[in-house]
């Protein structure tokens, strides 16, 4: 026993000599970045280190059946536990990161590990971060806004933990996510309610047997969205079991007082209700009227407003840019994406709709991160839960992260009844994410139809194609500070729909069913069946008119709006 011991013991000591560091990751000087200079030594860095998942194939392969409506296995959502034994490291490598932090004098009690234990995080100063990755971290400034980043254009790792460390973030990431943009035209109404008698003349809704006021082509309204989207008198009934989420960050806060004013004047019903807070990571929500976040007033005031009774969640994760360091001022700030991802994989029980408005564009997320943050999306909707996204408000071409993962819902925009593409709308396809086999076919009928030589270049043919859905995103009427004011942007567009996934999870939770889950093979699976086909309007950008809306699935808005009525029936059935 003793020889033993003694082995097992040289052998870890053998494990954690040092050896020859070798170069991992190197980028270019990011554009429109400046560089003032060495990070302060002193400056505290929480560097996430990714340990391989070597069965996730079999997490994808799993996730995919029990969201594929043909497959004998759809609607069995996996357990947590499940989920984390899937994505676990292989002990060894556990063993070999161990053994390499504690060479440079960190105790595994002074990491923090994800429940899986493929992600371990420790906190050091940037002397010591430097010395670990052999490289220097600078101070940035983005030359537009001033946001402010401590990051570095290369760092390497000892060649012995290669196949050991995916990657370590964040060093050369210069990504930040941030809310998509949207457009503010401040009510000149006189305060009379929305829920005022609307005019008789109302407006078909192609393909559809739902009629909408016409007042709702100037002003959306929880009612009008309803009406246009066909869910007629439905009223939630599995409010014990059914839930709805809706993430907020960069000091963005949801407001009660807002919220009243929004029920008082659209669901009066709602009024005396309201949503649980969870603040993660630091996450406040200051309810001073003028620190409301627009924001997160729409989002909570538009998806608690289309599923009330449905229990909602707000979850406001700190975090925000920009952030000066400095040795008096040593904490990095500019994490709350993956904070709140880290947070949500913890829960036991999670709600099966989260809604998300924020994004980035894909080429300034290193391509191995976004990948491995993908891969925490997909453990999400192995476990039963949808989380829908929507495309970045941004030059048509430059394709926009989380909508690029393959097992996220994006959601496109439209306008105006009849509906038609909005400008704004994202679209695209992913440079760095394949395209996904349950989309396959879809797609390939865009890309045949799409003449000849059409954007040559200037989009990636191949790449998992978005949005795959869309919704209305402009002329929202909300409560902000007080105020009614008109709101527009895809931002709008993502918590409508996941008010209608809501809504879907609550017929089958109800009809004793299982929560759908994880919703793309199914959406692509119907073929557009149960969606309002749009036809018209295009995203220009790049100096070119960009992707037009055509029949079928396009880059645009995906297969069209949701018909509730229909999609109920179709899930009801599945």
């Amino acid at each position: 026993m003793r020889t033993l011991s003694l082995l097992v013991a040289f052998a870890a000591f053998a494990s954690a000599a040092p050896s020859s560091l070798k170069l991992r990751q190197t980028v270019p000087a990011p554009r429109n970045w400046l560089d003032l200079g060495p990070a302060p030594a002193a400056h505290v860095i929480p560097l996430r280190i990714a340990l391989p998942q070597p069965r996730f194939a079999e997490l994808e392969r799993l996730l995919l059946e029990i969201s594929d409506p043909a497959h004998a296995d759809y609607g069995a959502h996996l357990a947590k536990e499940d989920v984390e034994a899937l994505v676990a490291p292989h002990p060894g490598s556990v063993d070999a990161v161990d053994a390499w932090l504690a060479s440079h004098g960190i105790h595994p009690d002074a990491c923090e590990r994800s429940p899986a234990g493929d992600w371990v995080t420790v906190r050091v100063p940037v002397a010591q971060a430097e010395r670990m990755l052999g490289t220097e971290f600078r101070v940035w400034q983005h030359a537009q806004d001033g946001d402010v980043l401590v990051r570095t254009t290369q760092y390497s790792l000892p060649a012995h933990l290669d196949g050991h460390v995916e990657l370590i973030h964040p060093t050369t990431a210069f990504n930040r996510p941030r809310a998509q943009r949207t457009t503010f035209r401040f009510s000149s109404a006189d305060g009379a309610s929305a829920t005022a008698p609307a005019s008789n003349a109302k407006i078909a809704v192609p393909g559809s047997g739902a009629s909408v006021d016409p007042s709702c082509n100037t002003t959306v309204t929880v009612s009008c969205l309803k009406q246009l989207y066909n869910v007629g008198s439905y009223v939630p009934r599995a409010t014990k079991e059914n839930a709805i989420a809706l993430t907020g960050y960069l000091e963005q806060y949801a407001n009660f007082a807002d919220l009243r004013q929004f029920y008082e004047d659209q669901v009066p019903a709602a009024v005396n209700t309201s949503f649980k807070v969870v603040l993660i990571n630091g996450g406040q929500n200051n309810q001073t009227l003028d620190q409301a976040g627009a924001e997160a007033d729409l989002d909570v005031q538009f998806a608690l407003g289309l599923t009330f009774p449905t229990p909602g969640t707000f979850f406001s994760t700190g975090g925000s840019p920009p952030f000066k360091p400095d040795n008096n001022s040593p904490t990095n700030t500019n994490e709350p994406y993956s904070e709140w991802l880290d947070f949500i994989l913890k829960q036991e029980n999670i709600p099966q709709t989260i809604s998300t408005s924020y994004a980035d564009d894909e080429q300034t997320v290193p391509e191995d991160f976004a990948k491995r943050v993908c891969a925490g999306f997909a453990q999400l909707g192995a476990r039963g839960a949808c989380l829908s996204n929507d495309g970045k408000n941004r030059t048509v071409f430059l394709p926009a992260f989380p909508a690029s993962c393959p097992y996220v819902t994006t959601v496109g925009g439209t306008i105006h009844i009849p509906e038609v593409a909005v400008d704004f709308s994202g679209g695209g396809f992913s440079n760095y994410f394949p395209r996904p086999a349950y989309q396959e076919a879809a797609v390939a009928n865009f890309l045949r139809h799409l003449p000849k030589g059409t954007f040559t270049g200037l989009f990636n043919p191949t790449g998992r194609a978005y949005p795959d859905v869309s919704a209305q995103a402009d002329n929202f009427r909300i409560f902000l500070s007080g105020e009614p004011v008109s709101i527009g942007g895809t931002s709008a567009s993502t918590p409508t729909f996941a008010g209608i996934v809501a809504l879907l999870n609550d017929a089958r939770l109800a009809a004793g069913r299982p929560a759908l889950g994880f919703l793309n093979p199914l959406i692509y699976s119907l073929g557009g069946k149960g969606f309002n086909d749009i036809t018209k309007g295009n995203n220009p950008g790049c100096n070119t008119p960009g992707f037009n809306a055509t029949a079928g699935w396009d880059p645009i808005t995906g297969f069209g709006t949701p018909d509730f009525a229909k999609l109920k029936d179709i899930v009801l059935g599945a």
